[in-house]
Order: structure tokens, then sequence, then C-alpha cells
């Protein structure tokens, strides 16, 4: 298995998108590995395709304001950090962009003009303090009480314009604060289609992982083994546990709401025993690539990944490379949309 078995030729406006509006409007391509079989739908529809006592899993993970705009004090030159892990109080992996004269010991002055603790307005300095790699910085804050108020949301590089409504880039059902990329499979969902989804006897559940650097990175290295996971941080309550543990017994099936959404529930399987799910918190680093025996997972909605993504590679385990190279060849012949705001697929 090499990088260039996850690579598609895509037309670049099916990358570069605006947002759908309304979020249920997107398209939904169903596979079923049952027959290999293929339907085109609204996503609204898939209501069609679930059942009393179904249990739809969600990472109920929040979007930070992880986006800063900063100066060098010694230079006034201007950069760009992108929060990407907390690792102590003040203390966080980032990204720097510009970042090649970013060395340990650089400082950098964060300011806006807004009011903040009856002050006119809110600063932060910001320290280097160790380089790590792929380009990670780590940097330390003198208050990271104002980051909320001083970021800002960290749009996809390849959405040029402010969204009109920058809730659009967060789920309806999003709570707990800490991804600097949105769940996006979940964008897709409304209050009034979850209120449906409920009404026909699905169980919605929630569980927590919040999205860091691999959901953008590509990956470079030909053997997809030697790329470098990135860790992240979430957890799996009790209650929901013993839920789907419940759900498995009685041969009901898990859906799980995107790829984050399966790695944590994949992980947290690994971890338990054969029969029951444990609660957990921590660091998930599963890397899922074909040749992976799923455990909890019965069925998966996802948006349609980009070449050479961890992402592509998770979904080729789910459905069979043959199947999944053949769907995408079907969603770049009828202008299927990638990446956050683009179209859907059900794997049933």
């Amino acid at each position: 298995m090499k990088t260039s078995d996850f690579d598609y030729s895509l037309p670049l406006e099916l990358i570069a998108q605006t947002p759908i509006e309304p979020r249920d409007q997107s398209r939904l391509m169903v596979l079923n590995r049952s027959d290999s079989s293929m339907e085109h739908r609204k996503f609204f529809e898939i209501t069609d395709y679930l059942r009393a006592g179904d249990v739809l899993l969600f990472n109920d993970s929040r979007v930070i304001p992880a986006r800063l705009d900063g100066g060098k004090i010694d230079s006034g030159g201007r950069v760009e950090i992108l929060l990407l892990r907390r690792l102590d109080t003040c203390a966080w992996e980032t990204l720097v962009k510009p970042g090649k004269r970013v060395n340990i010991g650089t400082m950098i002055e964060i300011t806006n003009d807004s009011v903040v603790d009856n002050r006119h307005e809110a600063k932060v300095l910001a320290k280097v303090i160790e380089l790590r790699q792929g380009g990670i910085k780590v940097i330390s804050f003198s208050d990271e009480t104002l980051l909320p108020k001083l970021g800002k949301i960290p749009l996809p590089p390849y959405i040029h314009t402010p969204l009109t409504r920058p809730g659009r880039y967060q789920t309806v059902y999003a709570s707990e604060a800490g991804s600097v990329a949105a769940p996006t499979a979940g964008l897709h969902f409304t209050p009034e289609l979850l209120g449906d989804i409920e009404r026909k006897g699905v169980h919605c559940l929630f569980v927590t992982l919040h999205i860091g650097l691999d959901t953008f990175r590509p990956v470079r290295e030909d053997d997809p083994l030697e790329h470098p996971i990135y860790r992240e941080y979430g957890g799996l309550r009790q209650e929901v546990a013993s839920q789907l543990s419940q759900a498995k017994a009685e041969g009901r099936r898990i859906i799980c709401v995107g790829t984050t959404t399966m790695r944590i529930i994949e992980q947290v399987a690994q971890n338990s025993n054969a029969a029951f799910l444990e609660p957990f918190e921590g660091w998930v680093s599963l890397f899922i690539l074909p040749g992976y025996q799923f455990r909890v997972v019965d069925a998966l909605i996802t948006n349609l990944h980009l070449p050479k993504s961890t992402l592509l590679m998770l979904v080729t385990a789910f459905a069979g490379k043959d199947f999944i190279n053949r769907a995408y060849e079907e969603a770049i012949a009828l202008r299927y949309r990638f990446y956050s705001f683009g179209d859907a697929m059900l794997i049933i």
C-alpha cells in the first residue's frame, strides 16, 4: 500500500466551494457495502436509511477561536498563530505563519481594540519556548484567558471570504470547546432534522474528540505507515459507553457521524474488553488504514475527502478500496463537492 493509492484528480471547483444553505440540502451518496450499490439523494433524506433502535454517534466538540494575529516585538513583522493543542497552563502547540524566522525566544504581541475587563485594549505576550517536528512551535502566553477574545475561528485555507454567519462552521450541537477545525460531517444536521431522526426512534449520543493537525495535514510519506499521526484529546462518558455496549449486545446498529467519531470509538473499543465499552478520557492516536478490523462501527456518515489524507484512508478501510474508488469516480463525474461545506456519504 502506497500513498499514491489514495490519489485522485480533482477539479479545483470541487474544492474551492461556498457554504451550502440550508445545511441539510447538500447531496448524499449512499454506499451499500452488502451489494456495492450506490444511490444519490438529498441529505435530509437520510432518515429513509435509519430505523428505530439505531444509534447515531456525534462528535460534540466545538471549534475555538484558534487563529491569532500578532506582531514580533523585535521587528514588528506580522505573524499569524494557529493554536493546535493545549499542553499546560498558558502553553500551547501552535503553527506560526510565516514561521521561518520565528525561533526559540521570539516574543510576539497579540492585541485588539475591543473593550476587555474595562480596558480599551486587550494585550497578550507570546514567547516561543520550544520547536518540534512538522513546524510545530510551543508558545507560552502571558494570559490565556484573553485568547478567546483575541482569536478568530480558523476557517479552512480554501475559504477566502469570511462567512456571513460564523456559526455556520459549528455543528448545531457543538458544546465542548477544543477543536481547531469543525467535525464537518455534522455540519449537515439541523435541529429539525435531528428532531425527525429522534421521532423515528433513533438514539442520538455524543462523544468528544477535539480535532487537531491531522485533519488538514496530508500524508507525504510514500508508505502511510511512516506518517506521524497527531494525537487528539477526547472523552467518552460512562452513560454513553453503557448505552453503546447495550446497543451492540442487542444487535442494533451504531452509526458514526464523521471520521473523528469513528476514530475515538474504535480506540475505546481497543482499550476495553470484548463485551463492554469502558469510559475514556485521554489522547487518541489510532491511525485507521486498510486491513483494520472494525470492532464497533456498523455505518458511517462522512464528507468527501481530499487525496492522500488520513481521512480518505480511513474511509477506504471501512468500505474497501475498489468500492471507494468507484464511488469517488462517480462523485467527481457528478460534480459532488468536497471538503468542509461539501456533500456527504452514508456508508452502510
